[in-house]
């Protein structure tokens, strides 16, 4: 890895290296022999080549933006921090990488997101849930909120 400080080296040594994330990313202490800095890296699984077959039979490659921009949506002006917010991004991705499958279907994607959403913030989940679900009426929205209370 070349030094992120000098930009001479391509040859760091890794001083120190430790599991973050619950074992899900590794975090490397790096120092440069050429101008003695140290710097930190880290290094974290990437779904690669993960298809999400979308309602209409369609499939996508995966892409974490589309979750991310659906997480932001619903937790706007909510009490969630940005270093909260990538926690529950990383934890997603964890549980659809848990799947060990290529393909993934996008109501599969869904019910793992409004499962982390439900843990974290009610609100958020509600607002996932009624675009997920594609709540149009008070009734359904009701039956959302109710569903939610008697899980």
């Amino acid at each position: 890895m070349r030094c992120p400080l000098c930009k001479k080296n391509t040859r760091t040594h890794v001083v120190d290296s430790r599991n973050v994330k619950g074992g899900r990313s590794v975090r490397r202490r790096r120092e440069c022999p050429a101008c003695n800095e140290r710097f930190t890296t880290y290094e974290e699984i990437e779904i690669v080549r993960l298809r999400i077959i979308k309602r209409d039979g369609t499939s996508q490659e995966y892409n974490r933006n589309k979750i991310e921009d659906g997480l932001r949506r619903s937790l706007q002006k909510r009490p969630v921090t940005e270093q909260k917010l990538q926690k529950l991004l990383s934890e997603i991705e964890y549980d659809i990488q848990a799947l060990e499958k290529r393909d993934v279907k996008s109501r599969v994607v869904g019910k793992i997101v409004m499962n982390h959403l439900r843990d974290t913030d009610d609100v958020a989940f509600i607002r996932f849930a009624s675009v997920y679900k594609a709540v149009g009426s008070a009734d359904s929205f009701r039956k959302v909120i109710s569903e939610m209370m008697n899980d």
